[in-house]
């Protein structure tokens, strides 16, 4: 049985067999059985590479440990709220900072950044959506478009699903409703690219 610990880009938690291509973590939010019982412990959400050091992952949603998280891929990620981690994505964690500070000059520390997204992704207990202009989002952000995800790819918009990216529809100008926290769709609009795939090969 799939443990529920795939994230949608709406932040919510759901069991799923696909694979996903980061990992990543919001803190503890299992129990002792394994069995989730809330959504984020903490303003300290990243996004991680699979494989760093040799390090193992097994076995998975341990009592007392953070939540092993994963994810399509980076848009994905940021469509959720998580940023990169400061660990095994040092250089991506410090190119981030420095896009950020465009937008938030101040703030130089990760516990600035984490309380920044923080207040960009969540209402209340609810995932926080924006308004937007469709021909205004870069590639890689997050939309609903008819009560479902939608990936932002040039002219198109793509239907997210845990396993990738399926329908395509034409990319109309007007208002949207914007998923991705507006800080990481400035990050996007630098062109970010980052050591782990901001798009699911399903997107090509």
């Amino acid at each position: 049985m799939p443990l529920q610990n795939r994230v949608t880009p709406t932040s919510e938690l759901i069991a799923h067999p696909a694979r996903g291509l980061l990992y990543g973590n919001r803190g503890c939010l299992h129990d002792e059985a394994g069995r989730i019982r809330r959504r984020y412990h903490g303003r300290l959400w990243i996004a991680c590479r699979l494989q760093f050091r040799g390090w193992r992952r097994s076995p998975l949603l341990q009592p007392g440990r953070f939540t092993e998280l994963f994810f399509l891929d980076e848009a994905t990620a940021f469509a959720a709220g998580h940023r990169p981690c400061a660990l095994c994505r040092r250089e991506d964690y410090v190119r981030f900072g420095e896009i950020l500070r465009e937008l938030h000059p101040s703030q130089r520390k990760a516990v600035e950044i984490d309380a920044q997204l923080h207040g960009e992704r969540l209402d209340g207990r609810a995932h926080r959506l924006h308004e937007a202009q469709l021909d205004d989002l870069p590639d890689g952000a997050f939309v609903l478009d008819g009560g479902r995800p939608h990936l932002v790819l040039g002219s198109e918009l793509l239907r997210w699903t845990p396993a990738g990216y399926d329908e395509r529809v034409h990319r109309p100008c007007c208002a949207a409703v914007l998923i991705t926290p507006p800080s990481l769709v400035h990050v996007l609009r630098a062109g970010w690219q980052g050591a782990v795939p901001l798009l699911h090969p399903t997107a090509e």
